[in-house]
C-alpha cells in the first residue's frame, strides 16, 4: 500500500529529479545554514569580524579554542554574540522551520496551495489569545516556565482550529473548500475580538506590546525562551518527516484516500491540531510573521517536486535560512532602527505571491 500511494502522486515539474541531486541540495542547504549563522551573528549595528564570531561560537558550544582565546573571550564581542545575537539567530532558525513546515502540511491537508496557518485563522486565534493575556492581565499563568502568553496563544490557536473544523463540518462532509472558507471567517472574528479588547482596554503599555505581536519581531529572543520552541518544533519536524505517505495521499483527494484505506479526516484533524500547537508557541515567542509558510513551500516545490519525502526536509531548511536573513535585513537595513520582521516578510512575500498568481504557478501535486 505505501508503494501504491506514493507512486500515484504526480511529481509535478522539478529542477532536481535524481536522488544524487536531492542529496546535493540538502548538503548545500545545511552548509548555507551554518554559514548564515556565522554571518548573522557578525552583522548588526556593531559589525564583528566573521572569524572572531565563529571562534567565539565554537568555543562556547564545544569548548574548542582556535588560537589564544583569553583575550577574545574577555572582549566586548562575547556578550553581543552569545547573549543577544546567537539566541536570536537560533529562534529565527526554529520559527522559520516551523512556519515552513506548517505551511507545507496545511497546503496538503486542505488540498489548497494557498493555505497556511494564517489563512486558516490559526495564527489569528493565537494572536487573540496573546492579546487577551497581555491586555486582560492573565499572563501570570505559566507554561513550562515561559509565561502565560505562550499558554493563551496556544489556547487561542487550539480554539480557532476547533472552530474552523466544526464550522467546516456543519451540513455534511468536511472539504478543503469549506475549511478555507471557515478559516477566513474565524480569522475575521478573531481579529475583530482582538481589536475590541485593545480598543476598550486602558493600557498604553499593553497596546504597545500587542502592536509588537501583530507586526512580529525576534528582539525578545532569550536563552530561557528557546527550550519550549525548540522542543515543539523539533518534535513536530521529526514526526511529520515520517508522515510523507499520508501527505502525498492527501494531494490525491478524499476519494482516492478511501480506495487506499486511509482515514483522511482523522489525519486532517490531527494535523490541524498539531499545526495549532506549533503556531501558538511561535506566535507567543515572536508574534505574527506572515508569508513564510505560504511562499517557501511554493519555491521549494518547483525545485524538488511535490513528493513530501523530498519536499518536507528541503522546505524546513529553506524556511530556516530565509527567516535568518530576513531578520538580518530587519535589524540592519535602517541604521540605529530595528524594523519588525513581519514588515520585511510581507514586502518580500507579497510581490512573490502576486507573481505566482499572475503566472499561475500556484498548483501542486499535478493538479
Amino acid at each position: 500500500m505505501p508503494e501504491r500511494s506514493q507512486a500515484t502522486v504526480a511529481p509535478g515539474q522539478s529542477l532536481v529529479a535524481s536522488r544524487l541531486g536531492f542529496v546535493s541540495v540538502q548538503l548545500i542547504l545545511v552548509g548555507v545554514a551554518l554559514l548564515s549563522v556565522g554571518l548573522a551573528v557578525s552583522l548588526g549595528q556593531v559589525d564583528i569580524p566573521l572569524s572572531q564570531a565563529y571562534r567565539i561560537l565554537l568555543y562556547r558550544t564545544t569548548g574548542i579554542g582556535i588560537g589564544d582565546m583569553s583575550e577574545l573571550m574577555s572582549g566586548p564581542y562575547v556578550d553581543i554574540i552569545w547573549n543577544i545575537r546567537f539566541p536570536r539567530v537560533l529562534l529565527a532558525l526554529l520559527v522559520g522551520a516551523g512556519l515552513s513546515l506548517c505551511g507545507t502540511v496545511m497546503q496538503a491537508a486542505v488540498q489548497n496551495p494557498l493555505a497556511d496557518p494564517y489563512i486558516l485563522g490559526i495564527s489569528s486565534g493565537a494572536s487573540l489569545g496573546a492579546t487577551f493575556s497581555i491586555m486582560i492581565g492573565f499572563g501570570a499563568i505559566s507554561l513550562l516556565g515561559q509565561g502565560g502568553i505562550a499558554f493563551w496563544a496556544f489556547a487561542g490557536a487550539f480554539g480557532a482550529s476547533l472552530l474552523v473544523m466544526t464550522l467546516a463540518g456543519i451540513g455534511g462532509k468536511m472539504s478543503s473548500v469549506k475549511l478555507v472558507l471557515s478559516g477566513m471567517v474565524i480569522n475575521a472574528l478573531c481579529t475583530a475580538f482582538a481589536n475590541f479588547i485593545v480598543y476598550f482596554a486602558n493600557n498604553a503599555e499593553g497596546i504597545r506590546t500587542v502592536t509588537f505581536w501583530t507586526m512580529g519581531s525576534l528582539a525578545a529572543a532569550k536563552w530561557d525562551r528557546l527550550p519550549l520552541v525548540a522542543l515543539i518544533v523539533g518534535l513536530a519536524v521529526l514526526w511529520f518527516l515520517f508522515q510523507s505517505r499520508i501527505l502525498n495521499t492527501m494531494l490525491l483527494g478524499d476519494e482516492a484516500a478511501v480506495t487506499l484505506g486511509i482515514p483522511l479526516n482523522k489525519f486532517r484533524l490531527v494535523y490541524l491540531l498539531l499545526t495549532a500547537l506549533i503556531t501558538g508557541v511561535m506566535v507567543a515567542s515572536c508574534g505574527i510573521i506572515g508569508f513564510v509558510g505560504l511562499i517557501i513551500p511554493h519555491i521549494i516545490r518547483g525545485l524538488v517536486g511535490s513528493d513530501h519525502r523530498r519536499l518536507l526536509p528541503t522546505t524546513i531548511l529553506a524556511g530556516a535560512i530565509f527567516l535568518v536573513w530576513t531578520d538580518v535585513i530587519a535589524r540592519t537595513i535602517v541604521p540605529s532602527v530595528e524594523l519588525p520582521i513581519g514588515i520585511i516578510t510581507a514586502l518580500i512575500g507579497a510581490p512573490m505571491f502576486m507573481y505566482m498568481l499572475i503566472t499561475k504557478g500556484y498548483s501542486f501535486g499535478g493538479r
